[in-house]
């Protein structure tokens, strides 16, 4: 049945609306990730990229801003899909390969269970991330070598790297983040998070307009008070009261002043001197910009604008 003919031009232009935001928002996607991706140089030409698929948003939205990234390079480069089956009970296991096989893209269903070894070891009711990341890890390291990647693809966003420099803060007692670009535990592998810059809402509404067949994690996804959420919810919270302090401390990462911490192995302490040549970096750093606020996002960088 038709629309009433007084609602069609409504749903017209309502639907060309949500077309052209859709258009912004994977515009958006793809310059924050090509920015990443060049900032840090995560690839090269001739690399083969092993992209981790796990069948949540956001590596979903990886591999498909890395494919749309590959058609549009100057350079040529490989990606190959790779997804670590870990026998959860309920995991639908023909619903990447089917996702995977209609894209066309080179992949690996890698199948382990490491269900069965987290579930034994860790006792009912423990947090099970901590051993579940490791196995994880370990076989996905094994698994580039065998496939000859040169990098691994993972699909950390800004509110992860965030997130981790606070859960080090408040529990490791470091000032540690997530960075975009890293060599592995085992020294062999170069780590890529080309999604650095891009925020999780954004990932969030992308997966939605994509239509991605998002598989919910049961394993650790659904423990609550777990760490990590707590951190999240307390980002947010800052996030609703003071908009824009999250990109503020993100920006804050890629602005560190060594002098004006206390780590003797970065910065020489035990030599400093007075040298009677003025420094803008002194004492002056402890002063608020003219005009600022606590909570005002001075200088915010514009790569990570959510425009």
């Amino acid at each position: 049945m038709n629309a009433p003919a007084e609602l069609q031009p409504l749903t017209a232009r309502a639907a060309h609306k949500a077309a052209h935001e859709a258009n912004k928002l994977e515009k958006r996607l793809l310059r924050l990730a090509g920015q990443a991706i060049a900032d840090f140089n995560m690839i090269e030409a001739g690399d083969r990229v092993m992209v981790c698929l796990s069948g949540g948003k956001d590596s979903y939205a990886l591999l498909d801003l890395l494919l749309t990234l590959k058609r549009r390079a100057p350079i040529d480069f490989e990606i190959v899909a790779v997804n670590l089956d870990q026998k959860q009970p309920g995991f639908p296991a023909h619903v990447l390969p089917e996702y995977l096989a209609g894209l066309g893209v080179p992949f690996r269903i890698e199948t382990q269970d490491t269900y069965s070894i987290v579930t034994r070891v860790i006792p009912e009711g423990k947090t099970t991330c901590s051993l579940c990341s490791r196995l994880r890890r370990g076989i996905l390291y094994r698994v580039a070598a065998e496939l000859g990647a040169t990098r691994i693809a993972l699909g950390h966003h800004r509110d992860d790297i965030v997130a981790t420099f606070f859960l080090n803060l408040f529990h490791g007692g470091k000032l540690k983040g997530m960075p975009p670009k890293l060599v592995s535990d085992d020294g062999r592998h170069v780590v890529i998070r080309p999604l650095a810059y891009v925020r999780e809402a954004d990932l969030a509404r992308y997966a939605q307009v994509k239509r991605f067949p998002i598989i919910p994690c049961n394993l650790c996804g659904s423990q609550d008070n777990l760490q990590r959420q707590e951190v999240g919810r307390m980002l947010a919270e800052w996030d609703r009261r003071h908009p824009g302090r999250v990109q503020t401390i993100f920006n804050s990462l890629a602005r560190v002043v060594p002098s004006h911490l206390m780590d003797a192995t970065l910065f020489g302490f035990r030599e400093l001197a007075a040298t009677g040549v003025a420094d803008a970096d002194g004492d002056i750093a402890f002063d608020d910009p003219p005009g600022a606020t606590a909570d005002s996002p001075a200088g915010s960088i514009r790569f990570a604008s959510s425009d």
